[in-house]
């Protein structure tokens, strides 16, 4: 993955440039599979609390920096959007999850495969989740 300038995709995002901002934008740049907001708070040790790295991916989510990824617990797990290096990457894409390890990985260039619809249904979006072993865990 190309190298971020945190600053600048903070400031194009026309967000204002925080240390928390900076901080949780740079776990995900570091990191290249999902994180949640445990993560996050175990990345960095810079006594952020909680609601601020909770508010910090919320924001994120809203202009569209990082996504939700689908998960069968009631954890939230966070990912980079991989358009913001790519803009031939698959915004709708699909999600390994690891049966052993836990980690769930987007897997960006594989397209979500086309599903034909009922009359008078549109999709809003599409979450596929494969769930195996990972290639760590093999």
């Amino acid at each position: 993955m190309p190298e971020i300038d945190i600053a600048s995709l903070l400031k194009n995002y026309g967000l204002s440039i925080t240390d928390a901002r900076k901080m949780v934008l740079s776990a995900f740049v570091k990191n290249r599979n999902a994180l949640t907001q445990r993560d996050i708070c175990n990345f960095t040790d810079t006594g952020f609390d909680r609601v601020t790295i909770y508010r910090t991916l919320e924001v994120f989510v809203e202009k569209g920096i990082i996504h939700i990824i689908p998960s069968m617990d009631t954890i939230k797990r966070y990912s980079l959007v991989r358009s913001i290096n790519n803009a031939d990457c698959y915004q709708n894409h699909l999600h390994f999850l690891c049966d052993n390890c836990e980690k769930t990985i987007c897997f960006d260039m594989m397209p979500v495969p086309s599903i034909s619809l009922p009359a008078g249904f549109s999709v809003k979006e599409t979450e596929v989740i494969i769930k195996g072993t990972c290639k760590d865990c093999k």
